[in-house]
């Protein structure tokens, strides 16, 4: 999954390139590629005999941490240089071994990367990677974000256009005038919640009144909703 950056000077814009993936991307091709072209990424290893010969030493600190509390969650962070048979150099990869709560074994992941930043920061940044499958997610299942009804890639390409513009403003209409018990929600759960109810308006001079039923379950959330758009700057 790629991520681009903007950086705004007076002449021009700066573009900066982020990849992030899982294990199946783990190609050699893909990191020459990534390296090549200015390309910063994360991407996740399959876990092997090797790599867990690499990272024994932050496994026995884990078990040391945990030897007397077998209980409660813990993690240890590190990393090292690798490299595989089938790549053209050595690496960066960032490890993290975690025990779950309750549980006795260990959790390893390993990211390879090329970035400079902390360890913690290279394993938020991959773990990242879910939080952007569930905005595509609700692109697609909100707003048809796969619709392609044009044997022409440019009426594709307006549309899928139209569509983001959509789920951009939806954005904007969530963060801004939502109360924050709904901010977190998915689109269709809003839809159903504030907008697919029943409903009677009535003109009275130059106001419009919504007149919901006395048992609707988010009477309350759509006044407040009401309330924060009567409120936005003009």
């Amino acid at each position: 999954m790629q991520s681009l950056f903007y950086e705004y000077n007076d002449n021009y814009y700066q573009t900066h390139l982020f990849l992030r993936g899982d294990s199946g991307f783990a190609m050699p091709d893909l990191f020459d590629a990534c390296e090549d072209n200015c390309c910063k990424y994360g991407i996740r290893l399959k876990e092997n005999a090797t790599l867990r010969k690499l990272a024994a030493e932050l496994d026995d600190i884990l078990y040391d941490r945990t030897k007397d509390n077998a209980i409660d969650y813990a993690e240890v962070f590190g990393e090292f240089d690798y490299q595989a048979g089938s790549w053209r150099k050595s690496r960066r990869v960032v490890v993290k071994i975690e025990k779950p709560y309750g549980q006795m074994d260990h959790r390893y992941t390993f990211i390879v990367t090329n970035m400079d930043l902390p360890i913690r920061d290279v394993i938020r940044f991959y773990c990242n990677r879910g939080t952007m499958e569930n905005f595509i997610k609700e692109g697609k299942n909100g707003f048809d974000f796969g619709a392609v009804s044009s044997s022409s890639m440019i009426v594709n390409s307006n549309r899928f256009q139209i569509h983001c513009l959509a789920y951009t403003l939806f954005n904007w209409f969530r963060r801004l005038v939502l109360p924050k018990s709904m901010r977190k929600m998915q689109v269709d759960t809003i839809r159903l919640r504030l907008i697919k109810i029943a409903a009677r308006v009535a003109h009275k001079a130059r106001q419009l009144w919504f007149r919901l039923c006395s048992h609707c379950p988010y009477q309350d959330e759509f006044r407040i909703t009401l309330a924060n758009i009567q409120a936005l700057p003009v």
